[in-house]
């Protein structure tokens, strides 16, 4: 999914592109796309763009008139910037937009459709779509800590929580928890004051340090390698490769369609977090540390 280093890159490629361009058609190849009825997406049409946004994950595209074309990409949503009137691709295909400056088209892969667009009128409209997370890069510890500790989750749910922060999905909050060295499954109310401030800190400097990367990856062109795996990233994507910092196997907890990655030696002792599939499958055998792991890995291999 798309999270906040990558909505910003997308932002600021598209500003030079269609600020001051006027929409002249909106071509939908997937009826499940649009989830808005008024104003009509026909209100859009012949309007110029004012300006763009970012809201949580979503990109906001302000038209004249106080009309705001809301895109939330969800997590396999994608855009791409084309020659004027370029062609849908058929299968991923979900929308184009006909710009007097060029053509934008929102793909998503795969068979489920998740990605959405809404069109709507005014502030308070926009407002509807505003989970009311935290900005982060915009904020102070006092304002994160009471956000953190509103209530009684996970580290890993509370950063991927909307509600509580803005624009922090699955992966980055793996590499945010792996830079501030704590446990993906610690709860919020468990942590103390210094707990606090290095999360803090390892929050911010993760979303600046991978949006100055993707600024400079993207330069002048366009953002087409959106993607939540990353080779330089240390344990997001990286089950089973060692950790940049201790060199010990990444590991991952799997739950629905999202995987958690953590450095068990850097951020939890040493213990490794109980996988829900796997520790109930092998029950008694499940390994409790990186070493009993090791031993295990070692003692298969003679």
């Amino acid at each position: 999914m798309p999270e906040l280093p990558d909505i910003v890159v997308y932002i600021e490629a598209l500003e030079p592109r269609i600020v001051g361009a006027q929409l002249e058609r909106v071509r939908l190849s997937s009826p499940f796309l649009l989830r808005s009825v008024d104003p009509p997406l026909d209100a859009a049409i012949g309007r110029r763009v004012a300006s763009l946004r970012r809201l949580g994950k979503r990109i906001v595209v302000a038209l004249d008139g106080e009309l705001f074309l809301v895109i939330h990409l969800m997590i396999a949503g994608r855009l791409h910037w084309r020659n004027a009137g370029a062609k849908i691709p058929a299968k991923p295909g979900l929308a184009a937009f006909d710009f007097s400056s060029g053509t934008l088209v929102m793909t998503e892969a795969g068979s489920k459709r998740r990605a959405s667009l809404h069109l709507v009128r005014g502030e308070n409209g926009l407002d509807d779509h505003d989970p009311g997370g935290l900005e982060v890069l915009a904020t102070d510890l006092a304002a994160f800590r009471a956000a953190l500790t509103r209530e009684n989750h996970t580290l890993k749910r509370a950063l991927t929580d909307p509600r509580l922060f803005s624009g922090i999905g699955n992966a980055y909050s793996d590499e945010v928890l792996h830079r501030a060295r704590l446990s993906p499954v610690m709860l919020t109310h468990q942590l103390g004051e210094a707990e606090i401030e290095r999360l803090f800190e390892a929050t911010r400097r993760t979303l600046l340090e991978w949006t100055d990367r993707l600024r400079r990856e993207t330069g002048a062109g366009f953002p087409e390698n959106v993607t939540a795996f990353r080779e330089a990233m240390a344990v997001h994507g990286r089950y089973g490769k060692p950790c940049p910092e201790c060199g010990s196997r990444v590991q991952r907890i799997v739950y629905a369609e999202n995987e958690t990655n953590y450095c068990p030696r850097c951020q939890t002792g040493g213990r490794l977090l109980a996988d829900r599939s796997l520790s109930r499958l092998l029950r008694q055998d499940w390994p409790r540390t990186i070493e009993e792991l090791e031993d295990r890995r070692k003692n298969a291999l003679r």
